[in-house]
């Protein structure tokens, strides 16, 4: 199933998909980068370690190329430093409550590392895996594939699970991530790729000013750990309606009670589309470089989270510090939770 595809519009010749050494973990396992272009000059790198886009490198409306996403310049930045940069979500993206859940009427223990509550695949999720990699035919197209087995019981989730990631880069401008999991046991599984974008190319930048558009009527309601309560709050008349394009820095700072659990936006939009990869689920335009992105999804939720909790401390890509708000995520899943919640 095509899970998610993001759309770069800006038009600008050459396709190809080239590999080299990133690094090595324990002096002889080598995390390599996977560099795809098309005939428009977008460039994607991709690496075996996480399944981490790297980078993804797009012209503005002046035809000069930048970068986009915000993330690592070193393999050991990543290792240490865990913001999800860029990377491939497993088992289960976003927030499992308590850690645990109910299986055909048995108890599952998985792993806390949320406080009390499960995150984006727990402590050694699919973000920190190194991924069997290869080059595939696709209708025509060069793509890279990427592979994961996961053991039964790992991270205490039943079932061995066989993963397979596919990034197509096309000459329509589509980054396209279809994801594939197989398993032997009746499990829960929640994919995603936690991309971090800020379309003006400089990473020293906001992305308040980007106007945003979200083709969802509510949102899931969370309480002050970010868990779902099982409601869903409509978006109309609250700083979470982005029916129409708005700016997100515009409501940002109201006193929402939601806006204060999230320390902004960090939530999970109910799409109108559910499901249907012909309908935009979002978009994105950057009045400063003229970039623009829409994202297409086969999965019912949409995150949205505006970066609030990255950390200054940091140097990201060109030792550059990485700024709170300064790289937006648009996560397709399941709801979060969902294993708790019944329907």
């Amino acid at each position: 199933m095509i899970d998610r595809r993001l759309t770069f519009l800006k038009k600008r010749d050459y396709r190809m998909i080239t590999a080299q050494a990133f690094g090595k973990i324990d002096q002889d396992r080598i995390i390599t980068l996977y560099r795809l272009k098309n005939t428009h000059h977008i460039e994607i790198e991709i690496l075996t370690y996480g399944g981490i886009v790297h980078s993804i490198k797009t012209p503005d409306r002046n035809g000069q190329i930048g970068e986009i996403t915000i993330g690592y310049d070193t393999l050991e930045q990543y290792r240490n430093h865990n913001q999800y940069f860029g990377a491939l979500i497993g088992r289960y993206a976003n927030r499992i409550k308590d850690a645990g859940f109910v299986l055909d009427n048995k108890e599952y223990r998985i792993s806390k590392n949320h406080g009390n509550h499960h995150l984006h695949g727990g402590t050694s999720g699919f973000d920190q895996k190194i991924w069997n990699a290869g080059i595939i035919n696709k209708n025509g197209l060069e793509c890279l594939e990427l592979r994961y087995h996961s053991l039964d019981g790992e991270e205490g989730f039943p079932g061995n699970l066989d993963t397979q990631v596919i990034y197509s880069l096309t000459d329509r401008d589509e980054l396209i991530i279809d994801y594939r999991a197989v398993t032997d046991k009746k499990t829960h599984v929640n994919l995603t790729s936690h991309i971090y974008f800020n379309l003006t190319g400089d990473s020293q930048k906001s992305i308040l000013d980007h106007e945003l558009t979200i083709n969802a009527a509510a949102f899931t309601e969370i309480d002050q750990d970010c868990i779902p309560t099982g409601k869903m709050i409509k978006v109309e008349d609250t700083p979470f309606d982005f029916r129409q394009p708005c700016a997100i820095g515009k409501r940002i700072g109201h006193d929402h009670n939601q806006l204060i659990f999230g320390r902004g936006y960090d939530h999970n939009y109910v799409l109108n589309a559910d499901g249907r990869p012909d309908i935009p689920a979002a978009g994105v335009y950057d009045p400063f470089s003229g970039r623009r992105m829409e994202l297409f999804a086969t999965q019912p939720g949409l995150q949205f989270y505006s970066g609030n909790t990255l950390d200054e401390k940091q140097a990201g890509k060109n030792k550059a510090p990485i700024h709170v708000r300064h790289g937006f995520c648009l996560e397709a899943q399941h709801f979060p939770d969902s294993p708790n919640r019944a329907g």
